[in-house]
């Protein structure tokens, strides 16, 4: 059995695992001990589902899968160390860190897009949306991070954001690699159509603003 084999076994596993618990997650009550239980579990195989698809993207040269899986981990990343960060002076040097390789990566992204639609490949507007979308979450980082957000509570709506764009992304994937019955396009804005309106809801239920 080669690596990649071995790898993709286990990306499935965890894939499959993290749509499961993510939809719980996403239905269940909120912030009570078997929602943080679950959340951890999900966070975990979602994690590993990431990783392992970053050496699968290069042994099998594959962008979408390695755009998928730097953006969500970045989600998973910022959106888990929300729960730890109440206030701008809870910021450590960690998530600079982050928030920077974020950045460097959304720039690397938006010049690859532009490159592929100059070379007239239509995925770069989907590689130049991943960046946008990006950028708009590390400026929203930066923002939270110097106590400049208009939200109170911003660590917990941001951590609803962004662990609900986790799984968002996923079930992107899952649609678009495994797409045989309906046309691409739907299959690219299926969950976001679904999931974008619930996110609003929560995020209004939960936020407190100044």
């Amino acid at each position: 059995m080669t690596i990649f084999n071995i790898l993709l076994i286990i990306h499935i596993a965890t894939g499959m695992l993290s749509l499961g618990l993510g939809l719980y997650v996403l239905t269940a009550k909120k912030g009570d001990n078997v929602h943080k239980k679950v959340g951890n579990i999900y966070f975990i195989a979602m994690m590993v589902n990431s990783i392992t698809a970053i050496p699968m993207s290069y042994l099998h040269p594959n962008l979408f899968l390695f755009l998928i899986a730097v953006w969500t981990l970045y989600m998973l990343l910022t959106g888990k160390r929300y729960l730890s960060l109440k206030s701008s002076l809870d910021i450590k040097n960690k998530d600079w860190l982050l928030l920077t390789i974020s950045a460097a990566a959304a720039i690397v992204f938006l010049f690859l897009g532009i490159n592929l639609l100059i070379n007239k490949n239509s995925f770069g507007i989907v590689v130049i949306s991943f960046a946008l979308l990006m950028t708009m979450m590390v400026v929203q980082d930066y923002m939270n991070y110097k106590g400049k957000s208009k939200i109170k509570n911003f660590w917990i709506s941001t951590h609803i954001q962004r662990m609900v764009g986790s799984y968002i992304s996923t079930t992107t994937a899952f649609l678009v690699v495994n797409n045989t019955f309906m046309p691409d396009v739907i299959a690219w804005l299926l969950p976001t159509i679904v999931f974008t309106p619930l996110l609003i809801r929560w995020v209004r239920k939960w936020e407190v603003r100044l």
